[in-house]
C-alpha cells in the first residue's frame, strides 16, 4: 500500500510516500520557512536531491509545489494520482472529539476547523492539506492522525486546571497536549535502546513549535503544552508560558483587542519577538557574532527547558534518559550544551565532543560517568502516521 503522508507544522510541511508495510520510503520532502520569499523547497527520490528556493508566502503553495514535485514527470514518484491508496494527516488538535485515528470524513473536517481556533498555527494548515489532497487524489482515503491522542494517558491530577468543574465537565477545558506523535516515536525507540522494562523519560521536541514531556513506562504522564499548543517552552513565534493577568493588561490598560492579543502571543513573541527572527539558524548565527539580543534568547530558551526537567524529574520521582528531537533538537549543538551544563544536580552529564558528533542514527552524547542517559532521536512522525494510517485502513 502506497500511503502519502502530509505534516503541516506552523512554518513547514514534510512529506514522504511510504509503502506499507514494508515501510520503505519511495520519496521525502520538507518545505520550509513558509511565509518568507526564501521559503526552501527539498525533496528527496528518486536518488537524487533537489533545492529549490522560492517566494512560497502560504500552506497552500506549499502544499501544491509538493504535489507538483510528486507528479513531476522526470524527477516525480508516481505517474498519475491513482497509485496513492491513502493519505495520512497529521492534525495537531482533536479536542475530546478524537482519541485515535479516524477516516477524514465531513464531520471530522467540520470539528478540526471547530478546533482551528485553539490551534490556530497548525489545524487549518492540517485541513488545507486534508482539502488539496481530496482534490487531487480522489480515490484515496483519507485518514486523520491527532497529536493530541497519546496524551490521553495524562491523569487528571495534571491535566485539569485549577477552575470551576463546569468547565471541565461541561466544555471539556483541560490540558490536552501535542506532537503526540514525535513523542511516541521517539520515546519507543528510547525504550528499545534502553532495554528496560520500567523507565522514566522526557523527551523534548524542538523545532518552530516546541514541547516536553514526561513518560513513565512509555505513557505520557504530563506535557507541557496544554488547552493549546501556546503555552510551556518558548517557541519560534510563541511565548510560552506567561502570567494570565498580562492578557488584561494588555485589553484594559494598553488599548490591545482579544484577537491583537491572540495574534501577538501566538505569532510575533518567542524567539521572533525576542530577536526578530523566528529560525534558530539565523539567532545562532548572530548569537555567535556578538547579538546580545540573540544570545539572551538562547539563554532564555535553554533556562525554560531546564526548569521543565527538573519539575518532571520531581513528579517522576528519577530520571533514566532525556531525548532531544525535530529540527533544533537534533541539530543544534548549541542550544543542547546551553541545556545540559551545570545539571551535575540531577546526574546529567554531557560530553561535548560527543554533543558536536552529527548523526542521523541514534545517539547517546552524555559522558561515561553520567547516570543519566542523553540521547538525541531523529523523529520521524510521518512513518508513526504512516503506521497509524496503514493499521485503520487493514482494518477497513
Amino acid at each position: 500500500m502506497n500511503i502519502l503522508i502530509l505534516n503541516s507544522g506552523s512554518s513547514s510541511i514534510k512529506f514522504q510516500l511510504i509503502q506499507m508495510p514494508s515501510e520503505q520510503i519511495t520519496c521525502s520532502g520538507i518545505v520550509e520557512r513558509i511565509g518568507s520569499y526564501e521559503a526552501t523547497l527539498t525533496y528527496k527520490g528518486n536518488g537524487k536531491t533537489l533545492n529549490h528556493v522560492d517566494s512560497i508566502k502560504t500552506h497552500t503553495l506549499g502544499l501544491q509545489k509538493v504535489l507538483e514535485i510528486l507528479l513531476d514527470t522526470e524527477n516525480g514518484a508516481i505517474g498519475n494520482v491513482d497509485e496513492i491508496d491513502a493519505v495520512g494527516h497529521r492534525v495537531v488538535h482533536g479536542g475530546d472529539s478524537f482519541a485515535k485515528t479516524t477516516w477524514v470524513t465531513n464531520k471530522v473536517k467540520k470539528e478540526i476547523r471547530e478546533f482551528s481556533t485553539l490551534a490556530p498555527l497548525h489545524n487549518p494548515h492540517n485541513l488545507e492539506g486534508i482539502l488539496i489532497a481530496e482534490q487531487l487524489f480522489p480515490k484515496a482515503k483519507q485518514v486523520a492522525v491527532f497529536d493530541t491522542a497519546f496524551h490521553q494517558t495524562i491523569p487528571v491530577k495534571a491535566h485539569k486546571y485549577a477552575i470551576p468543574n463546569k468547565f471541565y465537565t461541561d466544555y471539556g477545558i483541560r490540558s490536552y497536549g501535542f506532537h503526540g506523535t514525535s513523542h511516541k516515536y521517539v520515546s519507543e525507540k528510547a525504550m528499545d535502546y534502553l532495554k528496560k522494562e520500567k523507565s522514566k523519560i522526557i523527551t523534548i521536541h524542538l523545532g518552530n513549535g516546541c514541547s516536553i514531556t514526561a513518560l513513565v513506562d512509555g505513557k505520557s504522564v504530563d506535557h507541557s503544552l496544554g488547552f493549546a499548543p501556546s503555552n510551556g517552552l518558548i517557541m519560534g513565534s510563541r511565548s510560552g508560558d506567561i502570567d494570565h493577568a498580562l492578557i488584561f493588561h494588555l485589553v484594559n490598560t494598553l488599548g490591545y483587542s482579544l484577537d491583537e492579543v491572540n495574534h501577538l502571543l501566538n505569532a510575533e513573541s518567542g524567539m521572533l519577538g525576542l530577536t526578530g527572527h523566528s529560525d534558530l539558524r539565523d539567532i545562532q548565527s548572530k548569537a555567535e557574532k556578538g547579538d546580545k539580543d540573540c544570545q539572551l534568547a538562547l539563554e532564555m530558551n535553554a533556562y525554560r527547558i531546564k526548569k521543565y526537567i527538573g519539575a518532571y524529574t520531581a513528579i517522576m520521582n528519577g530520571l533514566d534518559a532525556i531525548v532531544f528531537t525535530a529540527g533544533i533538537g537534533e541539530n543544534s549543538t548549541v542550544l543542547r550544551k546551553l541545556i545540559c551544563t551545570d545539571m551535575s544536580y540531577l546526574n546529567i552529564a554531557l560530553d561535548e565532543h560527543k554533543n558536536e558528533i552529527g548523526s542521523a542514527t541514534l545517539r547517546e552524547i552524555n559522558t561515561v560517568t553520567s547516570e543519566v542517559k542523553i540521547l538525541v532521536v531523529a523523529t520521524n512522525e510521518e512513518l508513526e502516521i504512516a503506521k497509524q494510517t496503514f493499521d485503520l485502513c487493514s482494518k477497513a
